[in-house]
């Protein structure tokens, strides 16, 4: 009976570790389907559409879209429950269904993850993974080992890599903007001025002043990131390096800051801190 009892353990270890090596197919296969705007094509046929429907939004080349392959796909997020799969009565071509899950992909909802799932899924972004054993064996930056340069350093020559970073902030932000507004409204009502650190394009920092208009907001972040935001009625963007100064300001706010640069200068916590009585000397 133990002997049994082991056997089973090994091999559900075993399952364990399969599960563990190809668990990036998962992750690959959400982008594929980012790239593909599945979930927009699907939304577009009012939340349920057939393979054939979803190919033939497709391509916009004069090739065919290889249905093979989009069944692949669409069969991994199936698994994972990013969609649903009905079989017709009528014995045709499967019906894929919109979940919950899905929504949040939408590229152009107003509250979506879409750029998030794109960046993070981005072989720039992917290749320092590949670093972590040699980090422990020599300590350093993992970004930096896999490019040659801090993920800011790239952002700041690379305009594609720039806007994928700065999008993929800003759809995050829109998420917890409501939450802060609401939590901390009673706190907002005391501050005269208000910087967002790192703040990236903005969005947060403009809807807490469109909220609370008396106060004058302050977007700061680094030049090549200031150099793309938009304006914003009561906000000022001011470039700079949070590590040697920051603006004047009664109170600071603070969302996603790095504590740990071992992988790309930044870790994803989503932590919010708003700190008042704050007076940094900025020149």
């Amino acid at each position: 009976m133990e002997r049994i009892e082991l056997d089973e353990a090994r091999l559900q270890g075993q399952a364990e570790i399969w599960c563990y090596m190809f668990s990036f197919a998962d992750s690959t296969a959400l982008k594929s389907a980012m790239e593909l705007r599945i979930a927009d094509i699907i939304y577009s046929y009012g939340g349920t559409a057939t393979s054939s429907q979803i190919a033939s939004c497709i391509n916009d080349s004069l090739t065919s879209p290889d249905i093979t392959t989009l069944a692949r796909i669409m069969r991994s997020l199936v698994r994972r429950k990013i969609f649903t799969i009905h079989p017709p009565s009528n014995g045709g071509d499967p019906l894929y269904n919109l979940t919950h899950s899905l929504r949040w992909l939408l590229h152009d909802s107003e509250q979506t993850l879409a750029p998030m799932v794109l960046m993070q899924n981005h072989p720039w972004q992917m290749a320092p993974w590949h670093y972590f054993s040699q980090c422990v064996k020599e300590g350093g930056v993992a970004f930096k080992k896999a490019h040659g340069c801090e993920i800011w350093d790239l952002a700041s020559r690379n305009l594609d890599f720039n806007k994928l970073f700065n999008d993929s902030m800003a759809c995050t932000s829109k998420f917890v903007t409501s939450a802060i507004l609401s939590g901390y409204k009673q706190g907002f009502n005391s501050i005269g001025s208000l910087v967002d650190v790192g703040g990236g394009t903005g969005g947060l920092i403009s809807e807490i002043v469109k909220v609370h208009p008396p106060i004058k907001g302050v977007n700061f972040d680094l030049p090549h990131v200031i150099s793309t935001a938009p304006g914003y009625n009561g906000v000022s963007h001011i470039d700079g390096d949070m590590f040697h100064a920051i603006p004047n300001t009664d109170a600071i706010i603070m969302k996603v800051i790095s504590r740990f640069r071992a992988l790309n200068s930044m870790d994803a916590c989503g932590e919010v801190a708003i700190i008042e009585g704050v007076a940094s000397n900025f020149s």
